[in-house]
Formats: structure tokens, C-alpha cells, sequence
């Protein structure tokens, strides 16, 4: 009897060390397979419904601190005009509308250097942002200051915060220098507002 248990038991080992290849085949990816990362696709969704200049440029409203290394009197604070241009002592008018801070500062000393400062070196930071609007159901639309790193929940709180007929999913803004309304999901991330913004809070349906 000895013989057949003998080789009963080793059927039964046979059965488990195949069932558990198996499972190990089941359950582990092909060598060289990439695993799709939970974390970076919700980045990328939240991306793709939140786009975020990447650099702030200047637009009319905005204030700039220029500052003229030993030139005091050409050194100060001014207002893009309507125009999108700035007005400086010496220099004139200088359009800077679209352009980055530090092509503002490149286009300033342009300006200045050879008849009137021989090698100027110009610093240019914001004094102040152009406001951004809200409009639409929020309590109280209208125009209000921008502050770094506003988010949509701020600016609607600035606002007063949503009415009761609100759609909270959803969000139309109007990026400043552009005509196009955009609409974004506000589940998607935190969506960022930056100076000139047109927020608009749209119905939601019952």
C-alpha cells in the first residue's frame, strides 16, 4: 500500500505547484510591460482641461516697476495704457503688450541705449495686475483685483460665492488676449485665473 499513497501524495504536490504557476502567470505583468500610473494620468486629465500660461505676460492695466541702474529719474512705476504700450521719460512710447518681463526690460533699454544712456541695464518686476472678472451667477459679479496664484474657488469667493441656480461643474473662462470661451471641468482640478480673465458662472439645469 505503501506505493500507491506514494504516488497519490505526489500527484497532489504536482496539482498544487501547477496551480500555483498558474496564478503567478495570472497575476504578474510581461517582462519589459509598463504599468499605467493612476497618478500621472490624473495629472494629465487635470492638465488638459487647465491651461495655464506658462509665462505671465503683459497685457494693458498691468502696473511695471521699472527700475534704470543710476537713473533715478527714469526709474519709477507705470500703467500699460490701452494701447498695450508704456510711456517713459527719454525713451517714449514703448509697446509691450504679450511680451514677458524680461522682453519688456530688453525692449526699455533698446530704447534708451546709444543717444541717451550709453549701456543701460534695466530691471522690470509687476507692481500690480490687471483685475479679472466674474460674471454670471456668482452673488456679486463684476470686476475685481488679481492677487498671485488665484484659483477659481477664490475668485468666485471674491464674488461672493455661486447662486443657487449655479452649475459648480463646469466654468466658462476667456483667457486674456483671447476671444475664445473656454469651457473646463472644474471636477478635472483646481483651475487657475490669471489677470484679465473673464469668469463666467453659467446656469445649471434643473
Amino acid at each position: 500500500m505503501a506505493a500507491p499513497i506514494s504516488t497519490f501524495l505526489s500527484r497532489c504536490a504536482l496539482v498544487v505547484a501547477l496551480a500555483l504557476t498558474v496564478a503567478g502567470c495570472e497575476s504578474t505583468a510581461p517582462l519589459g510591460a509598463s504599468v499605467p500610473d493612476a497618478s500621472a494620468s490624473a495629472a494629465a486629465t487635470a492638465a488638459a482641461a487647465n491651461p495655464v500660461v506658462p509665462e505671465f505676460r503683459v497685457g494693458a492695466g498691468d502696473k511695471l516697476k521699472v527700475n534704470v541702474f543710476g537713473e533715478q529719474t527714469l526709474t519709477g512705476e507705470y500703467v500699460v495704457d490701452p494701447s498695450g504700450s508704456l510711456a517713459i521719460p527719454l525713451a517714449g512710447s514703448i509697446p509691450v503688450a504679450g511680451a514677458t518681463v524680461r522682453e519688456v526690460e530688453s525692449r526699455i533699454a533698446a530704447k534708451l541705449r546709444g543717444s541717451f544712456i550709453k549701456n543701460p541695464k534695466v530691471a522690470v518686476e509687476i507692481a500690480s495686475f490687471r483685475p479679472f472678472y466674474v460674471i454670471g451667477e456668482v452673488t456679486k459679479p463684476g470686476e475685481y483685483p488679481y492677487r498671485a496664484g488665484l484659483n477659481l474657488l477664490s475668485a468666485v469667493a471674491v464674488a461672493g460665492g455661486y447662486t443657487y441656480r449655479a452649475n459648480t461643474s463646469r466654468v466658462m473662462i476667456t483667457r486674456a488676449g483671447s476671444a475664445q470661451e473656454v469651457a473646463m471641468d472644474t471636477r478635472a482640478g483646481p483651475i487657475i485665473v490669471n489677470p484679465g480673465d473673464v469668469v463666467r458662472i453659467t446656469e445649471r439645469f434643473f
